[in-house]
């Protein structure tokens, strides 16, 4: 399959309904992640701020690891890998689509962030996990400018979402609510809201509404970037958080919207 590539003037929300009113099919590629559309309709997104769907599955032990990539490698160059697990009995249809419609959601709130750059669109290009529910692009912008305005009015500076994270002095997580608690006990200066999600095998979204209240509490901040002789070798990745179920009740509302559509 050729693919054509375009940068195209105007925001990434903006092209994004060009796309979707021409029944796009492709990937939109901005500065913080990847919305890959079918008929355009949004099918899977990506970015590096948010864990991805596997690390969701495994990490929630929802899938074992091993189980996530034999569906990789079986059916990932068809396209089909959540079908096969589905088919393979690792996962139900239904918790299947809460958990790629949570990750979808949590990664287009990065993805569409205002960056000033210019998005770049390559049609033809399909993500290797296969469509699960495709999502009209409507739905996926009102959720990021729900989630940017509710996030803005915690706390209103979004360095908190992508930076590393540090406790201010006064921080104990003692008092706290107890997901809000866990969230502060893994800010240590190095870990990002991407990574404390991720240990904590919780979606992206209620990892930064902790965060920003943190901050808004004067608990934690964005850490001073390291010199250039301390910086690490590589990312640290922290196991063994606890595991906070995900709002189910949200996302099958969600669901149920898409539906009603």
């Amino acid at each position: 399959m050729t693919t054509t590539t375009a940068r195209a003037e105007g925001s990434a929300p903006e092209l994004l309904g060009s796309l979707a009113a021409d029944r796009a099919t492709g990937a939109l590629t901005t500065r913080y992640g990847v919305l890959y559309l079918s008929a355009g309709h949004v099918v899977h997104v990506e970015s590096g701020y948010s864990p991805d769907l596997g690390d969701l599955l495994t990490r929630s032990g929802a899938v074992t690891p091993d189980g996530w990539w034999e569906a990789v490698e079986y059916a990932g160059a068809g396209h089909r890998v959540g079908r096969r697990l589905i088919d393979s009995g690792r996962l139900t249809t239904g918790a299947l689509e809460l958990f790629h419609l949570g990750a979808l959601f949590d990664a287009a709130y990065f993805a569409l962030a205002p960056d000033g750059s210019a998005p770049r669109f390559r049609a033809g290009v399909a993500h290797w996990f296969g469509a699960v529910r495709p999502v009209p692009v409507d739905s996926v912008l009102r959720e990021s400018r729900r989630r940017r305005d509710l996030l803005h009015r915690i706390w209103p500076d979004p360095a908190v979402d992508t930076v590393p994270l540090t406790r201010l002095p006064a921080a104990d997580p003692a008092g706290l609510p107890p997901r809000r608690g866990r969230t502060l006990a893994l800010v240590d200066g190095a870990r990002t809201a991407a990574q404390i999600a991720s240990a904590l095998a919780c979606r992206t979204f209620h990892t930064l509404v902790e965060l920003r209240r943190l901050a808004a509490d004067g608990l934690v901040t964005p850490a001073p970037p390291p010199a250039v002789a301390d910086v690490p070798a590589g990312p640290t990745d922290a196991h063994g958080g606890a595991w906070d179920e995900p709002d189910t009740a949200l996302l099958r509302r969600l669901l149920d919207a898409l539906e009603a559509l």
